[in-house]
């Protein structure tokens, strides 16, 4: 596992949580804002850092060995608040609870330290992570180090990497201590020269690259005064510089494979937070807290060295492990397999390289009950075998039994169904900084256990799938998608890079543009990404109406600045802003992250067992939230282009499939006929709510029929309906009566399904898929109300995703019927798209939807539309 190394400017991050927060003081009276801050910042860090070793750098003292170059260094700084001083010792207990080393030395500053360990960390191949508010730090940024910046407060984050500071500055991150040696440091009091700031600093060390060659070159500068400034005061010059420079070799006498960081201790960390009164951190320890795990008794097995003929039988349960949830790229650390001879734990290389376990794995008559069956077989398919005869995947049907519990750990899978002989991974492997494996007899057991637990909860389940009725839909369904999805995410989608990179540079260039108008119509610059920033400029500077405030003051988010926005210019800029800078960071940086740089294909993981009404989603990355309001979103598609030459992106997409799974399940005739007959159904339901005539439905009343038919879909409320349309909740709540007096079957339905819900418990989709709703007879009325509206929606959704499955299942074995190259590539919502050969265009116009339109027999048609194109954008 990568090494990764976190330094944390502790003095620097105290003061900033210090002034950040409002003076907080617990019941005994100590003051705890910065704690508080600082301990935010903390958990913040190692959740999202993960990191292998730690350390918080403090500074010693007040005087430095910079004091001996220049007595004033740091001179007229005020001093440290009281309030602030009293709370040093508490983070330092903090830290110690926390097992985070921390270190000071004398005569010399916290950045001293931390610019030290960073380089020998980087000799070592370590990821660095710096944390600070002091632009000094930049300095230190390097491929292998990146500086954390803590722009305002504690949670507003800029990371500078050589590229963020060549961007930002236009130098390197070495030419910043020429920068603070020419404009100086007030903060530090650092001199520099008189009269030139950033801009003349940076515009000369673009010419002269240091501080040294400036005040060499001095006859070549421009300018009288710039140039008698540089004359007077070059030695000043030199010295600020020495003085901004970070000593990266300081006599520390501790080395960066001492900072290991094994993790809290919770008992001392949770006497902390109860002194110090931080409730809301006591209830989070609650989540992460270590529990001493019990050991269970001794399991028999035998680990196998060399694989034979006669080690399978007919059936067997076999578990592949492997740490991560990424199996594309996670190692296998070990299998197992149980049948009547006993329980066999295979190790990962002689396995692999045995071709009796290939031939076993690749027969078609040997039966296999697995654990998550996409992924075992990626797993193995990286290792060229094919796995077949998967007759069971306990995942699977775990999640059809209880979609609402869908753990992905083995462990947890198995106690919910009364095996509690398996301990969780976390338990064995750790997890975060300490995942790792342990004692190879440990993990050899844990994973036999799992076979163990697939043997025994396969027959357990099966069980209960028949008794719900729900047999079809997990052998005919779920188990053969589950391959197809493998073959799907292998296969994967190819990414023009180049053009993605383009997009990239057009959005930033773009929001430097929106930047400049915000600025512009604000009369001053702001952190516009700073609610609290935002909120003074539009409701006390520019007057701006306040719609909702909250505890730390005005509301800014969207649906607020929605409401404002025909109140000034600027509100639309900002909401633009905030959707382009979302785009870029979300969709184009991330995608270029998970990009495979030989192929540069994106490989997406489909989750088959996580949403409770069926729906497939993505991961890594998510491709199914690719945002397409926004004409900058749909471009993202462009980037989506064929893996062969000449070939094309087509895609496919119900029309309305949730609306035609309404007049179905409802029955209602008027759904019916509208949908027969092939009626716009908004400018039917227009015509049906407004009493009106086809040519008399103007677009204002389409709008508003469209947002109650989907509204309807989704159990919206008059409040939901008045939101989206910008009406009254009286008017809303008029119009969806008008609704159901028009579709008065569709309204008998909803009632009827609620019922059913509350008599059952659960509601099921046309496929049996169940959803369980024990919160449907709450005593409280927004969680009964909720859990009504779910029970309206469910069937709708969760049919609607077990059609189009049901599709994608007919398609691959129509594709290997005809015998075509054609590919199924991705699944988004209504939408399937391949990658298509040239030749086979017009085979495909046919076959797709014919095949999307016959998945399953409404009392409605299903209605398909296609498009294709040279990129995913023009297949639409």
């Amino acid at each position: 596992m990568k090494k990764k190394l976190i330094l944390i400017d502790g003095n620097n991050i105290a003061y900033r949580a210090f002034f950040a927060l409002p003076l907080l003081n617990n019941e005994k009276g100590i003051h705890t804002n910065a704690i508080y801050g600082f301990t935010m910042m903390l958990n913040k860090i190692l959740e999202e850092e993960k990191p292998t070793h730690m350390l918080v750098a403090f500074d010693a003292g007040k005087t430095t060995f910079r004091h001996e170059t220049f007595k004033e260094y740091k001179g007229g700084r005020q001093k440290t608040p009281p309030e602030l001083s009293e709370q040093f010792p508490f983070i330092r207990d903090l830290l110690k609870s926390f097992h985070i080393p921390q270190f000071e030395l004398e005569n010399y500053e916290a950045d001293d330290i931390i610019g030290t360990l960073s380089l020998e960390a980087e000799k070592k191949d370590f990821e660095i992570k710096i944390y600070s508010g002091d632009k000094d730090l930049t300095q230190l940024a390097s491929e292998k180090t990146t500086v954390c910046l803590c722009r305002k407060g504690i949670t507003d984050i800029e990371e500078y990497t050589p590229e963020h500071v060549k961007e930002k500055y236009g130098l390197t991150p070495q030419q910043i201590i020429d920068m603070k040696g020419l404009m100086g440091d007030s903060s530090d009091n650092i001199p520099g020269v008189p009269g030139i700031g950033e801009k003349t600093a940076i515009k000369l060390l673009k010419e002269f690259e240091t501080v040294e060659k400036v005040v060499d070159s001095i006859d070549e500068i421009s300018g009288k005064k710039l140039k008698e400034r540089l004359q007077e005061h070059k030695q000043q010059a030199l010295m600020s510089k020495e003085l901004a420079t970070i000593k990266r070799d300081a006599p520390l006498g501790i080395t960066v494979e001492e900072l290991e960081y094994q993790g809290p201790d919770w008992e001392k960390v949770q006497s902390i937070y109860k002194e110090l009164g931080f409730q809301s951190l006591l209830e989070k320890i609650d989540q992460t807290q270590e529990t001493e795990v019990q050991p269970l008794e001794k399991l028999e097995y035998q680990t196998v060295e060399e694989i034979t003929e006669d080690l399978f039988e007919q059936e067997n349960s076999f578990y592949l492990e492997m740490i991560g949830e990424n199996y594309f790229i996670s190692d296998i650390v070990g299998m197992a397999v149980q049948n009547e001879k006993g329980i066999f734990y295979l190790p990962t290389e002689s396995t692999l390289k045995s071709p009796v376990f290939k031939k076993w794995a690749e027969d078609e008559t040997k039966k296999k009950t697995v654990f998550d069956a996409k992924r075992t077989v990626i797993a193995l398919r990286r290792h060229g075998i094919e796995l077949k005869g998967i007759e069971f995947d306990l995942l699977l049907a775990s999640y059809l039994i209880n979609p609402s519990e869908s753990p992905s750990d083995f462990a947890d899978v198995a106690k919910l169904h009364g095996f509690n002989e398996v301990q969780s991974d976390e338990a064995v492997y750790g997890k975060g900084a300490k995942l790792k494996l342990p004692d190879r007899e440990i993990y050899e057991e844990h994973i036999a256990r799992k076979a163990v637990g697939l043997t025994k909860l396969a027959e357990t389940c099966r069980d209960v799938l028949k008794e719900n009725d729900q047999l079809s839909l997990f052998y005919d369904l779920e188990m053969p998608l589950a391959l197809i999805l493998a073959d799907m995410e292998w296969t994967g989608v190819k990414v023009d890079v180049d053009r993605l990179t383009e997009m990239g540079d057009e959005l930033h260039n773009r929001l430097q543009e929106i930047e400049k108008e915000i600025y512009e119509l604000a009369g001053q610059e702001f952190n516009i990404n700073s609610p609290k920033q935002l909120g003074h400029i539009l409701f006390e500077k520019m007057g701006l109406p306040v719609i909702k405030k909250t505890k730390t003051g005005y509301s800014t988010s969207a649906d607020v600045l929605e409401k404002l926005e025909s109140s000034h210019e600027i509100v639309r800029y900002i909401l633009e802003y905030r959707q382009l800078g979302k785009l870029q960071s979300t969709y184009i940086d991330g995608l270029l992250k998970v990009v495979h740089q030989n192929t540069h294909k994106v490989h997406t993981r489909f989750n088959q067992a996580l949403t409770q009404t069926g729906r497939l989603s993505s991961a890594d990355p998510n491709l199914q939230n690719i945002p397409i309001r926004l004409e900058e979103g749909r471009k993202i598609r462009q980037a989506f282009v064929p893996s062969e030459k000449d070939w094309v992106i087509f895609s496919a997409d119900y029309s309305q499939i949730e609306l035609r799974v309404l007049a179905h399940i409802s029955g209602d005739q008027k759904l019916i006929e509208a949908f027969r007959e092939d009626m716009d159904i908004h400018t039917k339901t227009a015509m049906d709510v407004f009493h009106v005539q086809k040519e008399e439905v103007t677009s204002n009343m389409r709008r508003q029929a469209k947002a109650v038919n989907f509204g309807i879909v989704y159990g919206i409320s008059d409040y939901g309906l008045s939101q989206n349309l910008g009406i009254t909740r009286k008017e809303a709540g008029q119009f969806i009566e008008r609704y159901f007096a028009s579709y008065p079957d569709v309204k008998e339905y909803m009632d009827e399904i609620v019922r059913e819900a509350k008599r059952k418990g659960y509601v099921t989709t046309l496929l049996h898929r169940r959803r369980y709703l024990p919160e449907i007879t709450s005593r409280n009325f927004n969680v009964r109300s909720f859990a009504e509206r779910t029970a309206m929606n469910t069937p709708i959704q969760g049919s609607a995703a077990d059609i189009i499955k049901k599709a994608m299942i007919d398609m691959a074995e129509r594709l290997k019927k005809e015998q075509l190259k054609s590919r199924m590539l991705l699944q988004v919502h209504d939408e399937l798209i391949f990658e298509v050969p040239p030749d086979e265009i017009e085979t495909m116009k046919k076959i797709v939807p014919d095949v999307m339109e016959h998945a399953v027999e409404l009392k409605v048609p299903l209605k398909v539309d296609y498009a294709y194109g040279p990129t995913w954008y023009d297949a639409k």
